[in-house]
């Protein structure tokens, strides 16, 4: 049994995939407060679905790419959804907030795409940074970046852990130009990707269903 905020089918915004038709199984909860949370309506609003009843729902659509994301979906025992989306030959992604232990995520056939919370999150210190060294080179470290000094964090972490994944770095929305990112990741030469949050543009900021 989960509680479930919210199931859609979309364009996957972020990260490695974006623009890919994507099935997201939204949990409610969440243990961080960021400050620039964009999605605070799922810290409580939500239903209890069973497992079998959640996969039902999604065989509706041909899609066979599934998100589970909140709020933050660790909070729950998400193992038993997992494995049956699995065995439906589902691609399964999670992203994650980075304050929680990955350590049975990473043992599983999942694509992890994993925060680290920079200082204008408010959030910084509650990050789990083991975790980094856990992440496999299919999986995404992401960044949401509001200033020069988010990014100059982000780029200290990048130094010292040395991240064996794929690194995402993205503009907090409305507040930082992505431009402007873009220029300070050329001119530091860092090997990440630029995300733009795709739904935004094109559909602005309000849910999708």
């Amino acid at each position: 049994m989960l509680k479930i905020n919210e199931i859609f089918y979309s364009l996957q915004g972020e990260g490695a995939d974006v623009g890919l038709p994507t099935i997201f199984i939204r949990l409610t909860g969440c243990n961080l407060r960021c400050k620039y949370c964009d999605t605070e309506y799922a810290f409580y609003e939500g239903e209890e679905m069973e497992e079998e009843e959640i996969i039902g729902k999604i065989s509706r659509w041909k899609c066979k790419r599934v998100c589970i994301t909140g709020g933050e979906p660790l909070l729950q025992d998400i193992s038993k959804l997992i494995d049956l989306l699995m065995k439906k030959n589902y691609e399964v992604s999670i992203e994650t907030n980075g304050s929680l232990s990955i350590e049975e995520l990473v043992n599983k056939k999942v694509v992890v795409k994993m925060d680290i919370k920079l200082p204008s999150s408010q959030m910084h210190e509650k990050m789990r940074m083991e975790n980094i060294g856990l992440l496999r080179p299919i999986d995404e470290l992401k960044f949401i970046i509001w200033d020069r000094e988010d990014y100059e964090y982000a780029k200290k972490l990048i130094e010292e852990y040395k991240p064996n994944c794929q690194i995402i770095m993205q503009p907090v929305w409305k507040e930082m130009p992505a431009s402007k990112l873009a220029d300070w990741i050329l001119k530091d030469e860092i090997d990440a990707r630029l995300s733009i949050q795709l739904h935004k543009l094109l559909w602005g900021e309000k849910r999708r269903k």
